[in-house]
């Protein structure tokens, strides 16, 4: 095992862009399928790192693994290391912090723009960020606010885009860890899902134009929060290795 837990949910929700930060950084980690009951056994003193990936299912499914996943996140939460959740996984944090998951009216799919509130703009989480910026979507489901959590984003089909909470727990309900490969794959094994007449739904056509720049753009989105994710699990060592500065 190491420092480093992603939870999965699915095969084709994987780690993605996050995968490949850490293998640039040579950083080891370890990849539970927590659908799967992975996490049965799991040291959950362990991990000095958590994200969370999406996933097709919804919290409000009447499935254990959803609640043994719960708790380990409220454990995590009450270690107070740092975890960033995807999609599914904002929504699960939402539900360890108390907050309510729920249907919206429509799906919101594809290149969304989304809005740096104004109250946002000293968080940490968000340093590296323009006032707009586009995110990949892809949920039915969005999450309420916890009680104590900073509102960072918005979108005009969804609000609750993103929050924090203290200074360690990351939840968005886009897709920042998506790879050209991903969106092509779910473009492709989910397009019966896609209705192009809801105005919340990008047409396909769109979503794939471009592809390559527009998934450069969002890894710099998504760079900026890992590599908050990381300095607050291992400043430590960080400060350790630093060279004492010579008066």
């Amino acid at each position: 095992m190491t420092d480093i837990l992603i939870l999965t949910h699915a095969d084709f929700c994987p780690a993605g862009h996050l995968a490949s930060v850490l293998d640039a950084q040579g950083r080891a980690f370890t990849v539970l399928r927590a659908d799967q009951g992975e996490l049965d056994g799991y040291d959950l003193d362990r991990p000095r790192a958590v994200a969370v990936m999406g996933g097709p299912m919804s919290v409000n499914d009447p499935l254990p693994w959803i609640e043994a996943e719960i708790a380990a996140l409220r454990h995590f939460i009450a270690r107070d290391i740092p975890i960033i959740g995807h999609c599914l996984g904002g929504q699960l944090l939402a539900r360890a912090l108390g907050a309510a998951v729920h249907r919206m009216p429509y799906t919101e799919i594809g290149w969304q723009p989304l809005e740096k509130r104004a109250l946002a703009v000293g968080n940490p989480w968000v340093a590296h960020l323009p006032m707009q910026f586009p995110v990949y979507q892809w949920h039915s489901d969005t999450f309420d606010l916890p009680d104590g959590a900073q509102w960072l984003f918005d979108s005009p089909w969804c609000p609750n885009q993103g929050f924090s909470w203290g200074d360690k727990v990351l939840a968005l309900q886009g897709h920042p860890e998506m790879t050209e490969e991903l969106v092509r794959l779910w473009l492709t094994d989910w397009a019966h899902l896609l209705d192009e007449t809801q105005p919340s739904q990008q047409p396909r056509e769109r979503m794939l134009k471009d592809l390559p720049a527009k998934v450069e753009a969002l890894h710099q989105v998504a760079e900026g929060f890992y590599r908050r994710w990381l300095d607050l699990a291992f400043q430590d060592q960080s400060q350790r290795s630093a060279p004492a500065l010579s008066a």
